[in-house]
């Protein structure tokens, strides 16, 4: 996905956030999820994203990734451009895990 603006492509997001460890709003709105940076996959669990407002309406009809700590590595980069209608979230996070999203 690209987002043109006068005399600017941006590839992969214009907005960053660093060092997650934990689940949390990303964006409580309209937006894409361009990219994931594994830092570190964790020890045991799920790192589980869905389009929604808050973590408490996040559910299995609107989580659009999922993928258990044991197929993440260390400086892997999972490209989505994944537009959500509503918001973006981080709902399940493996424990000890931490990565860095790119988005819209």
């Amino acid at each position: 996905m690209s987002i043109n603006l006068p005399g600017t492509t941006f590839n992969g997001g214009y907005n960053s956030t660093l060092n997650l460890i934990g689940v949390g709003t990303i964006k409580a709105s309209f937006g894409a999820l361009a990219r994931i940076s594994v830092i570190s996959p964790g020890t045991a669990g799920t790192l589980t994203i869905n389009d929604c407002v808050t973590i408490g309406t996040a559910t299995a009809a609107n989580e659009f990734y999922s993928v258990p700590f044991g197929s993440l590595s260390a400086g892997q980069i999972i490209t989505l451009e994944w537009p959500c209608s509503v918001g973006i979230q981080v709902s399940s996070m493996p424990t000890g895990a931490v990565i860095a999203l790119s988005w819209f």
